[in-house]
């Protein structure tokens, strides 16, 4: 189910004094529920994101299923969590609420009253609610944030002074605890939805890349998330298993349906430009994380482009189909590293 907005358009100009009484909610909140209303009513102010670090906004580049909003969760101190206004977008579809985006744009002239531009109706994108990210909090320390990724519904506004700038360069970012905190959060989600075939494969996915992250930590690994933002463009590739210690990216798969090995391999494939030129210890290996071996055409297929496979053995344990898996790194130039640890890179 959802809402529409008597009396606003996609692009007015209004205050909270003008949007509670129709849409509900009230207070100053960045995330207002309101719940008599069926509505979430999410406000996005730049100013406020720089000072820690991040900025909501439309990706510059559309997928197959359209453009997507970022809108950064609340929290101002340590990681953000799935709670309280968060719960309120994470939910909103099971709730029968609509999410409604508003952005400060300024100020009612002669006044301190802050106006803010309405965009439109919005949902979570279904395949990737969100992502997990590194930004600093009201403390200057380290945390994690939870960005999530809106979907419009029917007419909105887009436009260039709401949309992310790309990149000017590529860039590596490692997060130590946003990997697991993103599966956590991902399965508090699906605990709460009604299960369908999709889901069924995505828990099944970050179960083995639990499993896996448990194993190697065990056996004295270090094993974080890589984050690569890729040089003009607002998108970004993320990977919830690289080993830092022998420079291994890895890709879980929910099952070893053709879809889900060859989604994978697309993925590795196009990381692979940008982690070859990294210069490490270690040669680059890229490997595909299976729940069982996959059949003997797909594995061909891994191997012709030289990435490797671990899976999941009868034991319950974890083996290595064996291919040609090592892409040489160069060491005549660098990629550009966020935070890189010392003592895995030169």
């Amino acid at each position: 189910m959802t809402t529409l907005a008597p009396g606003f358009q996609p692009g007015d100009i209004l205050t909270r004094a003008e949007i509670h009484p129709v849409l509900g909610g009230s207070g100053f909140a960045g995330i207002c529920p309101a719940i008599e209303k069926r509505n979430v009513l999410l406000f996005s102010d730049s100013k406020i994101g720089e000072r820690y670090g991040y900025r909501d906004g439309w990706l510059a580049e559309d997928d197959d299923a359209g453009p997507i909003f970022t809108y950064t969760g609340v929290g101002k101190r340590g990681d953000q969590a799935p709670t309280g206004g968060n719960a309120s977008i994470l939910e909103h579809s099971q709730k029968g609420r609509t999410l409604h985006l508003f952005i400060a744009v300024g100020k009612v002239p002669g006044s301190d009253t802050r106006t803010h531009k309405y965009i439109g109706r919005f949902k979570l994108d279904q395949g990737k609610p969100f992502e997990i990210r590194e930004a600093k909090d009201e403390l200057a320390q380290d945390r994690n944030v939870i960005v999530f990724r809106l979907r419009p519904i029917g007419p909105c506004i887009r436009e260039t002074s709401d949309t992310l700038q790309p990149a000017s360069s590529s860039r590596l970012r490692f997060q130590r605890t946003a990997g697991r905190l993103a599966r956590a959060y991902r399965r508090q989600r699906r605990d709460l939805l009604q299960s369908t075939d999709a889901d069924q494969v995505g828990a099944a996915r970050d179960d083995l890349t639990d499993a896996f992250e448990q194993r190697e930590v065990a056996a004295g690994e270090s094993i974080v998330q890589l984050e690569v933002s890729m040089r003009d463009s607002t998108s970004q590739l993320v990977f919830d298993l690289y080993n830092q210690t022998n420079n291994t990216v890895f890709e879980p798969t929910g099952n070893t349906a053709s879809e889900s090995i060859t989604k994978a391999l697309a993925q590795l494939l196009y990381v692979r430009r940008y982690l070859s030129s990294l210069t490490h210890d270690q040669p680059l290996h890229l490997m595909v994380l299976t729940p069982t071996l996959p059949r003997e055409d797909l594995r061909d297929l891994l191997t012709e482009h030289g990435i490797g496979i671990v899976y999941r053995n009868d034991s319950g344990d974890f083996s290595e189909f064996e291919g040609n898996t090592t892409i040489s790194s160069s060491t005549s130039r660098g990629l550009r590293c966020v935070d890189c640890p010392v003592p895995a890179y030169r």
